[in-house]
């Protein structure tokens, strides 16, 4: 059965219009953007001559939550690492001209950082660069962070929502308050009309039975588009990919028909999400092509090759390098290479089927 997949929140239109506003700012951008998709259209190499055009980049490494299947429940009081500073995020931005897109957080809840997080976006938006965001939405009602959040022009705005009542919600988001994450959701798209936002369902034994009230629920909270994701991962940790393969769930196809039945009488607009169908080593073209385009910087400037690791203490590339160096390094070319050959790193098989 084919599904459908999440789309840029404002609209595929939307996302390609600002993407050529960007890549046409400059002509160092615009060069960069041809040489990549040269090498895309003619096949990835292991040495490459342009620079990313997407990343994530993580702002902070501490959460508020707690949550039963991240990696950051395993940290130490929730945090890893210190904040990205503004003016190390504005070094990176500015280093990096070849960027079209980026993700605006790592593992950590981004709007722990404050009100720098919201000029970092308003950094990057001024350079026409798509910019997307993760959040738990827990602290959206302090100090006007609902608000700021839009006014910062951010592009799209994944809200986790893992539980459609208390006790599921709370019981999965360890630490979490659901009724006040449901308020949070809810002004915050009022205020945007929900024409930025996803839910974002992390499908698990836990919440896959209820699925069709996680929507009557979206509806509530003026939710326009929901993703449904299939895949939980460990972040390169044994125990906890352990811990999550034995939560996943597979979902029938008349269950699947009943979910996207529901939708429609909302008018949300149901995808979802599975890392496994996208990776193979039968053909080049169904390879991740993370290591040819884009990568995560940590909020401590480390370099991990993609977000389903995240965690630079499990797998980090070049290790007390800047990323700049990293990114055209000896190490990034074999890691490459690696994934020309179908030599997939052990790190990766988890996104491979």
């Amino acid at each position: 059965m084919k599904l459908p997949r999440p789309e840029p929140a404002l609209g595929i239109l939307a996302y390609a219009q600002e993407r050529d506003l960007c890549v046409n700012m400059d002509r160092r951008k615009a060069d960069n953007w041809r040489s990549y998709i040269q090498t895309k259209n003619l096949g990835w190499r292991s040495t490459i001559g342009y620079l990313p055009i997407k990343l994530d980049i993580e702002n902070c490494s501490r959460c508020n939550f707690a949550c039963t299947m991240c990696a950051v429940s395993k940290w130490a009081h929730g945090k890893r690492a210190d904040d990205m500073t503004l003016e190390e995020f504005k070094a990176l931005i500015d280093e990096q001209y070849g960027l079209v897109e980026i993700k605006l957080n790592g593992l950590g809840e981004a709007l722990m950082q404050g009100d720098d997080y919201f000029e970092m976006v308003k950094y990057a938006r001024a350079k026409h660069i798509w910019v997307r965001m993760t959040t738990n939405a827990s602290l959206l009602h302090l100090r006007d962070n609902y608000k700021k959040l839009i006014d910062s022009d951010v592009n799209e705005i994944d809200i986790s929502i893992d539980g459609a009542d208390q006790k599921t919600f709370e019981g999965i988001r360890i630490q979490s308050d659901f009724d006040q994450v449901v308020k949070n959701a809810k002004q915050l798209n009022d205020c945007c009309a929900g024409t930025r936002t996803k839910m974002w369902t992390l499908v698990q034994k836990a919440n896959y039975t209820n699925l069709a009230e996680h929507l009557h629920l979206a509806d509530y909270m003026g939710f326009k588009n929901v993703v449904f994701s299939m895949n939980m991962h460990g972040w390169a940790d044994p125990e906890l990919k352990k811990r999550n393969d034995a939560e996943m769930v597979n979902l029938s196809e008349d269950y699947i028909s009943h979910l996207m039945e529901t939708a429609k009488n909302k008018r949300i607009k149901l995808a979802f999400w599975d890392v496994n169908d996208k990776f193979d080593t039968d053909i080049m073209q169904h390879r991740c092509p993370w290591p040819f385009e884009r990568a995560v910087v940590t909020s401590d400037l480390r370099t991990v090759p993609c977000c389903m690791i995240g965690d630079p203490d499990k797998f980090e590339i070049g290790k007390g390098k800047t990323f700049l160096v990293n990114w055209k390094s000896e190490e990034y070319r074999d890691f490459r290479q690696a994934h020309i050959d179908g030599n997939i790193p052990d790190v990766c098989k988890a996104c491979y089927k």
